[in-house]
């Protein structure tokens, strides 16, 4: 698959995917980064410009908040899934399950 087609399909994901981290627990930046990387066995490698673009984009529309909060001595923004976010993720969710459920039936069907 070209690089371009991929790059395509990743800005469809990275918010979807974003989401459902923060949904887990309160994370902040880094951890999200390394998270995606762990689960997607190193599939998954945003640039920090890519991830908290995405995230300010994502606190802008209202489905996720952020504060800071001091952990070891460094101050970090910690995101978190507000109602409405909750509400898209499980939207989503569903629409990317339909999804992945007819790709695969369309790829099984030769």
């Amino acid at each position: 698959m070209s690089r371009s087609l991929i790059g395509l399909l990743l800005r469809g994901v990275v918010e979807i995917l974003l989401l459902f981290i923060i949904g887990e627990f309160p994370v902040h930046g880094y951890e999200i980064a390394k998270e995606l990387e762990r689960r997607s066995a190193g599939y998954f490698h945003f640039t920090a410009s890519t991830l908290y673009s995405a995230l300010r984009r994502l606190e802008s529309r209202g489905l996720v908040s952020s504060s800071w909060q001091l952990v070891a001595r460094q101050k970090r923004r910690y995101y978190e899934l507000t109602e409405k976010g909750r509400r898209i993720l499980a939207e989503e969710l569903a629409q990317w399950e339909k999804f992945l459920g007819a790709t695969e039936r369309v790829i099984d069907s030769q």
